[in-house]
């Protein structure tokens, strides 16, 4: 997976024309968290979804073409819950690195809330052919709206400014992959973050960063 290079803020994907069409599409999607939640990648079933969300068959299938396309649409919709948490309560420290590894550490702890959850949305993206390249584009465009938040640009982003934004971004979701595969532990994933953040500057003097970003 690469994340696109431009543009750098999320774009609006095929969303539903009518309010009918947005609760619709609400639904399957809280109905595939909830059936991820429980039992991960496996328990998500196209039937099992239409069902649980009152739609048709069929309807699902328009809205969603297939289980990846699904799964990755969940995780769209995941982070623009959490993006718009922290526009609510954004990170206040000084150092702009601080606050994008405070903001990717939180972003980690929700994954890390629902592990099933987490496991089947990062799953349906290894998984994800060119057919779903719309909504896999968006999810990097979140990501980076994200940490381009966190570090207060002001204006747009240098080209060297995206390329760090980029390996952070990377950073992050390797980090996920490795914790849900139990080949990290919660800390290393912190240190790995702090190490990719240093990208756009110090950590801060003082106290350690590690006592920082939690």
């Amino acid at each position: 997976m690469t994340t696109p290079a431009t543009p750098p803020y999320p774009q609006p994907a095929s969303a539903p024309r009518t309010e009918r069409q947005e609760a619709r599409r609400r639904r399957i999607l809280q109905a595939t968290a909830r059936l991820a939640r429980r039992g991960g990648y496996d328990a998500v079933q196209m039937r099992e979804v239409a069902e649980s969300s009152q739609v048709a068959l069929g309807t699902l299938y328009r809205y969603f073409p297939s289980k990846v396309h699904l799964l990755v649409a969940t995780m769209q919709d995941q982070l623009q819950q959490l993006h718009r948490t922290l526009h609510r309560r954004p990170p206040t420290d000084p150092d702009p690195a601080v606050r994008v590894a405070q903001t990717l550490m939180r972003a980690f702890r929700a994954m890390q809330r629902d592990p099933h959850l987490a496991d089947a949305m990062v799953r349906a993206l290894t998984f994800a052919d060119r057919s779903v390249s719309p909504e896999v584009d968006t999810v990097f465009r979140l990501t980076t709206a994200i940490v381009l938040d966190a570090m207060g640009l002001e204006g747009t982003p240098t080209p060297e400014q995206l390329s760090a934004v980029r390996v952070i971004e990377h950073t992050w979701f390797s980090a996920l992959i490795t914790w849900l595969s139990g080949r990290a532990s919660i800390a290393q994933v912190r240190n790995d973050l702090e190490t990719a953040c240093r990208l756009i500057g110090p950590l801060g003097e003082g106290e350690g960063a590690g006592d920082r970003v939690r």
